[in-house]
């Protein structure tokens, strides 16, 4: 089954990072699967595109099946593979009610992240408009209290959902391994990383670690200051 599978990715990005749990928590290994480079512009490359218009990843394919979105590639490896590996999508109409709920919100978490972040990493301080800057940072730090808020309502050693590890999990970690990744203080969000230890000990977790953080464990102290 995994063998027919091919995924383009990209190292440390959360879209990728997604599927490569997903796979790994369904018991997937052995799918083919090339690393590119962001900053050689490989996403960019024609066997790529050829499956990708966008330009863009993760890039998926499963046989003649053909998803890109990593929302969309996680919800199918979990259809296609119910009865295989970890359960991912809970039975119970309230369990699975909050697992949506997080999954579709780490949406608005990864948008507000990507406002500040890559206007920061990207734009010249020199042309960087103050009003901007300081709209997104508000945006963003509400949006992480909002995260460290529900946390802090879950009992100890609790995942993004509940007891169990879910999908909410696969889509939000990487979201906030991202985070600490950009220098967010673990003592100021202290629940957030609490999650974050718990859940980077998890073997599809530790067997996709991007290689990159691997080699510099050192990341960059954008989120300092929240």
């Amino acid at each position: 089954m995994a063998s027919s599978m091919f995924l383009y990715w990209g190292s440390g990005s959360p879209p990728c990072w997604r599927v490569m749990i997903a796979l790994e928590e369904k018991n997937l290994q052995g799918y083919k699967q090339k690393l590119l480079s962001f900053e050689k512009n490989e996403h960019k490359s024609e066997a790529v595109m050829a499956i990708n218009p966008r330009g863009q990843l993760p890039s998926f394919k499963h046989g003649d099946n053909i998803i890109n979105e990593s929302f969309g590639a996680c919800l199918y490896l979990e259809n296609q593979f119910k009865s295989q590996g970890t359960q991912l999508i809970p039975d119970s109409p309230a369990e699975q009610a909050l697992v949506y709920q997080r999954m579709f919100e780490t949406l608005t978490l990864h948008q507000k992240m990507a406002d500040v972040i890559y206007y920061t990493w990207r734009v010249p301080e020199s042309e960087r408009h103050d009003s901007a800057v300081n709209r997104n940072k508000e945006a963003l730090s509400a949006e992480l209290q909002l995260w460290e808020g529900y946390f802090q309502k879950m009992d100890a050693g609790s995942y993004a959902a509940g007891k169990h590890f879910t999908m909410a999990d696969v889509l939000v970690f990487p979201q906030i391994a991202y985070a600490f990744r950009f220098g967010l203080s673990l003592e100021k969000f202290i629940k957030l990383g609490e999650y974050h230890n718990l859940v980077k000990k998890r073997p599809s977790v530790e067997a996709s670690w991007p290689p990159h953080w691997k080699e510099n464990p050192q990341g960059m102290d954008i989120l300092k200051d929240f």
